[in-house]
């Protein structure tokens, strides 16, 4: 019998800390909680959703909405050009913007009016550093390593609770919970499994085992087992390797979806896809880029399907740390920029347009002559997105949700 903890540990550890290996491939997590009710409204009969998408390595926002219409934007760019002759076509959008090939879902949700562009868009962030640029993307904050707590954990501290709000307390399936997400708000997090699933017959003997020896922990198995059937949806088996980077990136929406949809389940939410860093041989047409956004393009039109009945009363926003350079670099790639595109989706959403206090691409018009200039602060959509769509109050926003921004108003007209 005393060998019986060890083993019972390391099943323990199989069933709830996947490996980092195992998170990358991934491709991201949910971190999500049931913090409002339909009751958050009163005398509005609206549920709404809102999900925050982080592109973590700094996505090419010239690359994914080509200025196609900007005279200087050719030369520039040389071999990335895409939607310029003698370069890969694009899908239109509004004659001067186009939208990268590799997306045409997100085309298609463009032309049905529920998917917003924004472009040269950035936070207050205006240095080069992975690090900082996600901490202050997540933290919500003027600068790096200001806030050890995140700008959506905060809107979920701010809004009503109500009777129905799902406990969650204490359950992860992820080694680490990201900035963005971390501070008072209960969080759960889910990510789906690279391993067969254990079958009902050994989670229930696991359950009553747990129940004598460990109460505490045969609670963390319980909601586990609960969040990991409604991810599921219908029951079917979760196994299986990634299958790759599609398959990861759908893997992750379509099971965060039936979270986000379930009556019981949560309201708010975050999820990660990662390697958007493109250094060398970036492919905006047939290559790196061009891949990733496939599968983004996949996993977007996946939140879309699962969340259909409540599509109506969702928003999601898709954004990163920074842009890249707005030349190519000597490797057929783009290095570190600032301004770059972020992207509004949904059914609550005022789309079919692209938002855009355009900067030029000409002699002096680049930020420190290398990049895409930011003319919109990310902060004021974000702003304009949680008050007309969460009903978050301007003084809350300012004050609580992103401190240091009295400056940046929020955007108007982005909810329909």
């Amino acid at each position: 019998m005393a060998e019986r903890p060890v083993e019972m540990s390391a099943l323990r550890d199989a069933l709830f800390c996947p490996s980092r290996r195992v998170f990358l491939a991934s491709a991201g997590a949910l971190v999500a909680w049931a913090a409002m009710p339909k009751a958050g409204f009163a005398g509005q009969a609206r549920d709404p959703r809102f999900i925050a998408v982080i592109l973590r390595g700094a996505m090419d926002g010239l690359a994914v909405v080509p200025p196609i219409g900007d005279a200087d934007y050719p030369k520039l760019r040389g071999d990335l050009a895409i939607g310029t002759p003698g370069h890969e076509d694009v899908l239109a959008l509004d004659g001067f913007f186009g939208l990268n090939n590799a997306m045409p879902k997100l085309h298609a949700h463009y032309q049905k009016g529920d998917a917003l562009l924004i472009h040269a868009a950035a936070t207050a962030y205006r240095d080069r550093s992975h690090f900082d640029g996600q901490d202050v993307l997540e933290s919500g904050m003027a600068g790096p390593r200001a806030s050890r707590t995140g700008w959506l954990n905060r809107v979920a501290a701010a809004l009503p609770k109500g009777e129905n709000a799902r406990p969650v307390s204490g359950l992860a399936a992820m080694p680490t919970v990201p900035l963005i997400l971390r501070g008072d708000a209960p969080t759960l997090t889910w990510t789906p499994p690279n391993l067969k699933t254990a079958s009902a017959d050994t989670l229930t003997r696991l359950l009553d085992l747990y129940t004598h020896e460990d109460p505490d922990l045969a609670k963390v198995l319980g909601a586990g087992i609960d969040v990991e059937a409604m991810a599921r949806g219908d029951g079917a088996d979760a196994a299986g390797s990634s299958g790759g980077i599609t398959a990861a990136f759908t893997a992750l929406a379509s099971g965060s979806a039936k979270l986000l949809a379930a009556d019981d389940g949560p309201r708010v939410a975050a999820l990660s896809f990662d390697g958007w860093d493109t250094h060398t041989n970036e492919g905006a047409d047939s290559g790196r880029l061009s891949g990733l956004l496939g599968a983004l393009d996949a996993a977007l039109d996946t939140l879309a399907t699962e969340l259909q009945p409540v599509w109506a009363d969702t928003a999601i926003v898709v954004m990163t740390e920074f842009g890249r350079t707005a030349r190519i670099n000597g490797n057929e790639g783009t290095d570190h920029g600032t301004a770059t595109t972020a992207l509004l989706m949904g059914g609550a959403v005022k789309g079919g347009r692209v938002l855009a206090d355009w900067p030029g691409l000409g002699q002096g018009n680049l930020y420190e002559d290398r990049d895409l200039k930011p003319t919109t602060d990310l902060r004021g959509v974000l702003k304009g997105v949680l008050r007309d769509h969460l009903g978050l109050a301007e003084p809350v926003l300012t004050a609580a949700i992103f401190p240091d921004s009295i400056g940046v108003k929020p955007i108007d007209g982005l909810i329909a």
